[in-house]
């Protein structure tokens, strides 16, 4: 057999090719399986929520799922549009996936054609995109520094200019004595009295200056007293950074999905972490700067990295283990720093401000969804409460809780819409008790 191989060259040639073809990786094949950025767009609509590429989550790591399979593309399709039907089918790679991921059933896309899954699988056998290597900024003293020099020059001109003209100003001064002297002339120095003799002598001026000296104190008391309990741009670091700018701004995230006790109770209330880890459980780092941070992130440490750090204390403080996707019961508190505080003898309620009168959270708390760190964005003081229940309507239309007043208040006050006070938002007893 070796003898004829050896004699016919183009049987040699083609066993070799074959031999090739057979050695080689089963990832050289997948890579005209399909389009692998259409695959990455349905691996984000349909896989992401549960599959990762390269770590397990919900399911298995979906990277090199060809090789795995050894590119049986009619098995994945049907495990991907009907898995269910497989595994009552007591197929075994089915079922071994089945019980390893505690049997947790898998979506079906029935809908998904066969190319689509072309798509997906090419986009499992794509190799990692290169890292992106993040420009360093230059210091900003560094990129002014033209501007700087000719400010220092200019600085330093000035600064020999005025040393000349008090240099000049002396001479000119000592050689007139010298003159003066040298021609017998006296010059009178007896009867000037000085500055501040001349003001101590004057009982009007000593007047005036301590009636000033009174209105300023006291006007910079009343200002300093004023600002006792005011907190207006209060931001502190908070145990775990959380982005409203992130969540509320680039995710789109209502604020009552979080907050959600606004509706019906007395305060907003700050979230669970339960809370946190039904996206978490899933989304495990930070991917929201595919080109790198921008200057000014970079410049506050807000890199991909840092956001990851910040998934991972989240994951220590409820005692998430991301190997297992388990939970370990090793649980710690999050000592959270509180930004928005009333004194204790103010009553604010969330849900009559919230639900009844359909006022917006960034009405009091600011644009949150610009906020990388929440600040306190109102003062939060009596009279801006007030001059808010003076200066907005209240929304009686299609509004049940008002219906029965409405009528009355709005023929007593001969107007079509109720302010806030007109509606007994001024009284004491509304907000004292």
């Amino acid at each position: 057999m070796k003898q004829v191989l050896y004699r016919n060259p183009i049987t040699f040639f083609l066993g070799a090719l074959m031999a090739l073809l057979m050695l080689a990786p089963a990832s050289v094949q997948a890579q005209d399986l399909g389009d692998a950025a259409k695959g990455k767009q349905l691996f984000n609509q349909n896989c992401a929520a549960c599959h990762a590429l390269n770590r397990k989550m919900t399911g298995p790591a979906l990277a090199g799922v060809y090789d795995k399979y050894e590119g049986d593309m009619e098995w994945l399709g049907k495990w991907i549009k009907n898995n269910q039907a497989l595994i009552k089918a007591g197929d075994e790679r089915a079922l071994a996936i089945y019980n390893e991921y505690n049997q947790t059933p898998m979506t079906a896309f029935p809908t998904l054609s066969d190319q689509d899954i072309n798509d997906i699988i090419a986009y499992t056998q794509a190799p990692p995109p290169a890292p992106v290597q993040t420009a360093v900024v230059a210091d900003a003293g560094a990129g002014s520094s033209d501007s700087g020099v000719g400010t220092d020059i200019l600085l330093g001109a000035l600064a020999v200019v005025l040393g000349l003209l008090l240099m000049m100003l002396y001479l000119v001064t000592r050689t007139l004595k010298r003159f003066a002297a040298a021609n017998g002339i006296e010059v009178e120095t007896a009867g000037r009295k000085s500055l501040w003799k001349a003001y101590a002598q004057n009982q009007f001026l000593i007047l005036v200056t301590v009636i000033l000296l009174l209105l300023a104190s006291a006007y910079h008391m009343y200002g300093y007293f004023m600002q006792v309990g005011v907190d207006q741009g209060y931001a502190p670091i908070q145990p775990i950074h959380f982005s409203h700018k992130i969540h509320a701004g680039d995710n789109k995230i209502d604020c009552k999905f979080c907050h959600s006790s606004a509706r019906s109770s007395k305060h907003s209330g700050i979230p669970s972490l339960e809370n946190c880890m039904n996206c978490h459980k899933s989304i495990y780092e930070y991917k929201g700067n595919p080109e790198g941070p921008s200057a000014e992130d970079l410049a506050n440490g807000y890199t991909n990295e840092f956001y990851t750090g910040e998934i991972k204390k989240l994951y220590a403080a409820v005692g998430w283990d991301e190997e297992s996707m388990q939970y370990t019961g090793e649980s710690q508190p999050v000592e959270w720093v509180r930004v928005h505080k009333l004194p204790d003898l103010a009553y604010f309620n969330h849900s009559q401000h919230v639900t009844v009168a359909g006022v917006e959270c960034q009405t009091c708390h600011g644009p949150v969804e610009t906020m990388e760190i929440l600040q306190q964005h109102a003062p939060l003081t009596m009279g801006w409460c007030i001059n808010c229940h003076r200066q907005t309507n209240v929304n009686v239309k299609d509004n049940k809780y008002y219906e029965s007043i409405h009528k009355a208040l709005s023929e007593k006050y001969g107007v079509e819409e109720l302010t806030a006070a007109q509606m007994g938002g001024l009284e004491c007893g509304k907000c004292h008790y």
